[in-house]
């Protein structure tokens, strides 16, 4: 990708954020049904290509679907993520994503765009580095890829799961899964997505709100400042948020111009 983070800060740390403004979450999703975006106004329409939205943190895709009709609506082609609930192996989650990537880049025959939510957005950049020559672009929204700072109540959901990745699905072979020390594939992939040159040509955003209640908003933006968007939102209203929104087509519209433009400057050499 194009932006060179420094590193992935590995220590899981507890974010001082107050987790109580997510109670205002609902205010984002009223917000969006009001606002002109909502009803496609004053937004690029899609130009065909495939959107793949992923899910956070102990969710599952059922609270994207406003997301998902909305990009369908614009003139996208969207898809799930099809990974079941966000609460696995990291590796087993960015394979079943790996595997929806290559399903939507068959079916349109152009290169796909990621859209991904807190821990989605992880996956996501994983994904995307390891299959660069299927993917245009990764928007992450409220995503800590630089490292896992969240408030302590999170940090311990994220430690329930890990223990239950060790016992119940017997890795005693990966007793670090689901922390910033765990050496599979996947998390492998996401650290190197920080400054890899192999994934140079995905274009990326990093959407993220300094009213976050979960996480830190300081490990979810990129050294490049160019690629880094502030909304006023809370955590989870960021799958709803109308100017998160107004972003989207934004950017997904601006991807779909540079891609076409790279293609172009392919062919010509070709």
């Amino acid at each position: 990708m194009s932006a060179q983070a420094k590193s992935f800060q590995k220590e899981q740390t507890p974010a001082n954020v107050p987790i109580w403004r997510e109670a205002y979450m609902g205010v984002d999703w009223l917000a969006l049904r009001y606002a002109p975006v909502y009803y496609g106004l004053g937004v690029p329409r899609g130009d065909g290509s495939a959107v793949i939205v992923v899910p956070g943190f102990l969710a599952t895709d059922l609270y994207l679907a406003e997301l998902y009709y909305w990009l369908r609506r614009m003139g996208y082609r969207s898809y799930m993520s099809n990974i079941g609930r966000n609460a696995d192996c990291f590796d087993i989650l960015v394979d079943k994503l790996s595997r929806t990537v290559e399903k939507a880049y068959l079916e349109t025959g152009r290169k796909v765009h990621l859209v991904g939510h807190s821990l989605g957005g992880m996956l996501a950049r994983s994904a995307a580095t390891q299959h660069p020559e299927q993917v245009a672009s990764v928007i992450t929204l409220g995503s800590p890829f630089r490292g896992i700072s969240s408030h302590p109540l999170v940090l311990e959901a994220g430690q329930l799961v890990q223990r239950r990745i060790y016992f119940e699905k017997k890795r005693p072979d990966k007793p670090n899964c689901f922390t910033g020390n765990c050496n599979c594939k996947g998390f492998k992939a996401l650290e190197s997505s920080l400054n890899s040159s192999s994934s140079s040509s995905i274009i990326q955003s990093a959407i993220y709100s300094k009213k976050d209640g979960v996480v830190d908003w300081r490990y979810c933006i990129n050294e490049d400042p160019t690629t880094n968007f502030e909304v006023f939102s809370t955590h989870g209203g960021m799958a709803f948020n109308p100017f998160v929104y107004r972003l989207l087509g934004t950017r997904l519209a601006e991807a779909g111009k540079k891609q076409k433009f790279i293609q172009g400057q392919v062919q010509q050499a070709s």
